[in-house]
């Protein structure tokens, strides 16, 4: 990739296209799936797409912080923080951001927050050619009412859901949660007990999450995570398709955005349980999808 180009796809990642004068509108599309399952990267190949507009803080939260409770604290967190980062980002960048920009980030981040207004207003700022697109993979652990929530609103919403092995998934999301807590289980049955921890099941639930999205989106795309890696122009032909969407040229399509860093990972016997455990959740997906799509999820 020439310098220009890397230019370009860096001006994006830290400033989508931005029109001040924008009016109050709802996305047309969601993206949606478990943790660690490849949303991060397909919000920053769309990110690229002139077609699509996403904020400049990915998430919304919006649903889940109706309908999630538990969620709320730390939603908080995210919009009391992203601000100030997405600010930090174009310092240490070298990108001017331009006043109006900085204005609509005071703007969606003080006040009454989380009615549907405001939530309009967080995609104001797409260009009239851009479909907006809320990135939350939370949504997808949404009570049925929730979904619901989201159908009555968005009733002519493109939803993308990306799945992941419920092992690999998991894994992942506790080597994460290890390196946060700056923890490491010394024993087997240290490692046990972590990998029987149900926090690992809340943001891979297929059994549950995934009826309840097909009931009221039957024409939804799902993804699996492994075509990511060995086929991402055919996830991105059919992203582009399901969106309605021209072509577009993919800078660093091929690369990771948070791939895990080597080091600790479960033993065997740690891993052969939560196999065992999570084996519910993968015939629940060939059940929705086929053998074929399971072959695809890791």
């Amino acid at each position: 990739m020439d310098d220009a180009m890397a230019r370009v796809i860096t001006t994006l990642a830290i400033s989508p296209a931005f029109d001040p004068a924008g009016q109050p509108r709802k996305p047309g599309a969601l993206c949606i799936g478990a943790q660690k399952a490849g949303t991060s990267w397909l919000a920053q190949m769309l990110g690229q797409h002139p077609q699509v507009w996403i904020p400049p803080f990915k998430e919304v939260q919006y649903f889940n912080h109706l309908h999630i409770p538990e969620h709320r604290k730390w939603i908080g967190w995210h919009y009391r923080n992203k601000p100030q980062e997405i600010r930090q980002r174009h310092v240490t960048r070298k990108v001017e951001m331009p006043p109006e920009f900085d204005a609509y980030l005071n703007a969606v981040t003080s006040g009454r927050m989380f009615h549907n207004q405001w939530y309009k207003r967080i995609f104001a700022p797409a260009p009239t050619h851009a479909m907006p697109m809320d990135f939350t993979p939370e949504y997808s652990g949404l009570p049925d009412e929730g979904v619901q929530a989201v159908r009555d609103f968005l009733p002519k919403a493109r939803v993308i859901y990306l799945i992941r092995h419920p092992v690999d998934r998991a894994i992942s999301q506790l080597r994460m949660n290890l390196r946060r807590e700056k923890r490491s289980p010394a024993t087997e049955a240290d490692w046990l007990a972590e990998v029987a921890n149900p926090v690992l099941d809340e943001r891979g639930d297929y059994a549950t999450y995934l009826p309840r999205w097909l009931a009221r989106y039957p024409d939804m795309l799902v993804i699996p995570f492994g075509r990511i890696a060995r086929a991402p122009h055919e996830v991105m032909d059919a992203v582009e398709a399901h969106l309605d969407i021209g072509p577009c040229f993919y800078g660093n399509l091929t690369q990771k955005v948070f791939a895990n860093p080597a080091g600790l990972m479960p033993p065997p016997q740690a891993v052969a349980a939560l196999e065992a455990r999570l084996a519910p959740q993968v015939q629940a997906i060939r059940d929705l999808m086929g053998d074929d799509f399971v072959a695809e999820i890791r």
